[in-house]
């Protein structure tokens, strides 16, 4: 198995928050949720020994080309603690020379001061929590941010040292009108960025916003509007540079996200912390859940390891089509087999499929194409 995975990402899992975000469902905890009042260090105390226990139950010695700090929101750690876990990473497996470490933020989390000691522990590259620029739809997403913190964020990034600096951005918000989400994208594009991903608001069960939907509180806007948000994103990414990479992504030259693409390729990777994935050469496995759970495991020195999967050679397939299918180089036309390629010859006449780079034996999509890209797979996949 180690042999055939000469390179090893690693996602490291930062399940704190001060609070929760009405749409998140992601597995992220508040102090209040863990019962243990409001003082965040109580909380995280000790947490960074347990990500460096589970990491030595990883394979040794096999080299490290991305590295993703997630949550959660990682910048309530300090820098200092996690640079402990940096640096056991490099001693114990070693990192490329090119090495793409990353962090998410939260706007309010960060001062200049600590985007310094970021950069000084090696991190170097930044992903900020923007989602929108108007008040009113980040009180919909019950985000607490200010927006005048994002420029303030970037900005200190960039003074600190950070060339890759990304915002994730958040479309089709309940009361979000086309105005709305025009000014969220100008803000971001006047921000010293490289990299920008926007997504569709999905709302989940069991959030907050889920509630209110049910409810009949708020309305979700129809899919027409939404894919028209889609449309005048990647029209304005474009003409400021940014060139899209993967459906949902955009970048300027040489700032892609190489860890969110070593995902969509398939790379092998290790999960660390409570409920995060793993994938090693088709075997798929998730921690438990809990960060008490998990702390209980990796403090007896037991694997956290919640569940596993094997991953068959359909499932392989169906994986390799609905992710290859996102990003522009698309799918090699041979790998599908003359009847799906039948099965979707129509899309070629509606536009939905690039003509030139189908006679150069690719499917790839277009910007319409994009907009129904699952419609797409699934045709493939019959």
């Amino acid at each position: 198995m180690i042999d055939s995975a000469p390179l090893l990402s690693f996602y490291l899992h930062i399940p704190y928050c001060l609070r929760r975000c009405g749409y998140c469902d992601f597995n992220t905890y508040t102090p209040g949720e863990l019962r243990t009042g409001s003082d965040l260090s109580e909380v995280s105390q000790g947490y960074i020994d347990l990500m460096i226990a589970e990491i030595d139950q990883s394979p040794a010695g096999i080299e490290i080309p991305t590295i993703f700090f997630g949550g959660g929101t990682p910048t309530l750690m300090e820098p200092e603690d996690l640079g402990r876990v940096l640096r056991h990473l490099e001693i114990r497996n070693g990192l490329t020379s090119d090495c793409e470490i990353t962090i998410e933020a939260n706007p309010d989390t960060v001062t200049a001061e600590k985007l310094e000691r970021l950069r000084a522990i090696g991190i170097n590259r930044i992903s900020f929590g923007m989602q929108s620029a108007t008040t009113h739809v980040l009180k919909t997403l019950d985000r607490t941010h200010n927006p005048e913190n994002v420029l303030k964020a970037t900005a200190g990034a960039v003074a600190a040292g950070f060339e890759q600096i990304s915002v994730d951005l958040i479309y089709g918000a309940p009361g979000e009108s086309v105005s709305d989400w025009t000014q969220t994208i100008e803000t971001a594009l006047a921000l010293p960025i490289t990299h920008i991903s926007a997504y569709a608001l999905i709302v989940e069960d069991g959030t907050k916003l889920g509630a209110q939907v049910k409810r009949g509180e708020i309305v979700m806007p129809d899919e027409d509007e939404t894919a028209d948000k889609y449309l005048l994103a990647d029209s304005k990414f474009s003409e400021a540079g940014l060139n899209w990479y993967e459906i949902s992504n955009w970048a300027k030259p040489g700032a892609e996200c190489k860890h969110n693409v070593a995902y969509w390729e398939g790379k092998n990777w290790w999960g660390v912390g409570p409920g995060a994935h793993s994938h090693l050469d088709g075997r798929r496995w998730w921690n438990v859940k809990h960060p008490t759970a998990y702390r209980d495991r990796v403090a007896k020195g037991q694997s956290p390891l919640q569940g596993e999967e094997i991953l068959t050679a359909s499932e392989k397939e169906s994986e390799r089509v609905m992710l290859e299918i996102r990003m522009p180089a698309g799918i090699e036309l041979s790998t599908l087999g003359s009847a799906a390629a039948a099965r979707i010859s129509n899309y070629l006449a509606s536009g939905h499929i690039n003509a030139q780079i189908w006679e150069q034996g690719r499917l790839s999509l277009t910007l319409s194409g994009r907009l129904i890209a699952d419609r797409i797979v699934r045709e493939i996949l019959v």
